[in-house]
């Protein structure tokens, strides 16, 4: 009993303490339970693989934030509907790669919503323009984002935007939407691919960053979730959106120590799909969520880009017949088709890969060098474009 007494009091005196003074004592965290079924806000992490999608439910509203690649679309859609969700109050676009905004021109076409907000950062990639467009078409309600602002989704919910600044940083992640989702004595802070430098602008610019559950940034890169970030932010729980077996190494081995030093739950979208994070304002449940099924996009055949890795230069392409394929004379062009690379003498063996760099090298069974002294993948995004000897289109991938 006086345990009880000790715990209503501390209630009490935090209670007083938000009410009168807007303030928090250090080291109080909200308890995490093994379920919260009548938890008022529902925060769902969507399995989308290697991309970003984030449903907020709030009582009888709801925020979609990114919606991942444009294959995934279909899944997200399922997936909202299956909450018993027939109009969006609110889609955030957290920035304009296709991880992110892929799927939102679908999900913005089957269902009302009532308002757009985007990162406004300028981006001449087909996906982010078509959706821009479609937003247009629509008569949706656009809304460029910027420190400061609130999204008023509901009464009871706080949502503020802690990133961009005023002055943007000049880079489509760094840039990224940041988040700050606050029921009662809970808070969510949603970072989409902001890496260190937005997280020092907002440290810098003196945010309450403090959260009790952090959506880590960039999908745990290496060069997102520094450590001055994550003591800032101090959260109980660390949801990683990231996909099985990706390309980029993703989550870094370094974010997932730094995440260990701070000793943070972790939650990872590859090892236990659509993760639900639910809250009533004072205790915290994390409870796993089956992806939707939807129909499945049949598995590759032929020869395809599996990868394209905009940082480190490099395109990744497979066989996936049960022949080799002669690549010699096909092409391999960007956005633009600005630049071209022709692939010399050389066979793919059934079920084998190739990776292409931009840089010199010696080429081999599989790795092949373009022996460009400078960079050919625009980092703020890009397409690559696979073509056989005849000029026709055999793959494409956006980034």
């Amino acid at each position: 009993m006086q345990a009880r007494s000790v715990h209503c009091l501390l209630c009490l005196v935090l209670a007083a303490c938000i009410m009168v003074a807007g303030c928090s004592i250090p080291g109080v965290q909200p308890e995490i339970v093994p379920g919260l079924p009548h938890g008022d806000l529902l925060v769902h992490f969507i399995d989308v693989g290697q991309g970003d999608s984030i449903l907020v439910e709030f009582r009888d509203k709801a925020m979609l934030v990114d919606a991942g690649e444009r294959d995934m679309g279909e899944r997200v859609i399922a997936y909202i509907r299956s909450r018993g969700i027939e109009r969006l109050d609110v889609v955030v676009a957290t920035h304009a790669h296709s991880d992110h905004i892929g799927g939102l021109l679908d999900v913005i076409s089957a269902f009302p919503v009532g308002q757009f907000i985007d990162a406004g950062q300028p981006h001449p990639t087909a996906t982010y323009e078509n959706l821009l467009t479609r937003v247009e078409e629509l008569g949706i309600p656009y809304v460029v984002a910027e420190r400061g602002q609130t999204i008023a989704l509901d009464p009871d919910l706080e949502i503020l935007v802690e990133n961009p600044g005023k002055e943007p940083l000049g880079d489509i992640n760094e840039d990224s939407i940041v988040l700050k989702v606050i029921y009662g004595d809970v808070s969510y802070l949603l970072t989409g691919d902001a890496g260190r430098p937005a997280e020092e602008s907002m440290m810098e610019a003196g945010l309450d960053l403090d959260a009790d559950v952090l959506k880590v940034g960039h999908h745990a890169s290496r060069y997102a979730s520094s450590a001055g970030f994550l003591s800032a932010v101090s959260p109980s729980i660390s949801v990683i959106t990231v996909g099985a077996g990706n390309d980029y190494g993703h989550p870094h081995e370094e974010a997932l120590e730094r995440l260990g030093a701070i000793g943070s739950r972790i939650h990872r979208t590859d090892l236990e799909g659509t993760i639900i994070v639910t809250t009533d304002g004072r205790a915290l449940a994390v409870t796993i969520g089956e992806s939707p099924r939807v129909t499945a996009t049949p598995p590759p055949s032929g020869v395809y880009i599996a990868g394209l890795d905009l940082q480190d230069e490099e395109v990744f392409i497979a066989n996936a017949d049960a022949t080799a394929v002669n690549l010699t004379g096909w092409t391999i062009t960007d956005e633009g088709t600005r630049n071209t690379y022709t692939f010399p003498l050389f066979n793919l063996d059934a079920g084998a890969s190739v990776t292409l760099h931009t840089g010199p090298g010696n080429d081999t069974a599989t790795d092949l060098y373009w022996d460009r002294k400078s960079p050919v993948w625009n980092n703020d995004g890009d397409i690559a474009t696979l073509s056989d000897a005849a000029g026709g289109v055999i793959s494409t991938m956006e980034r």
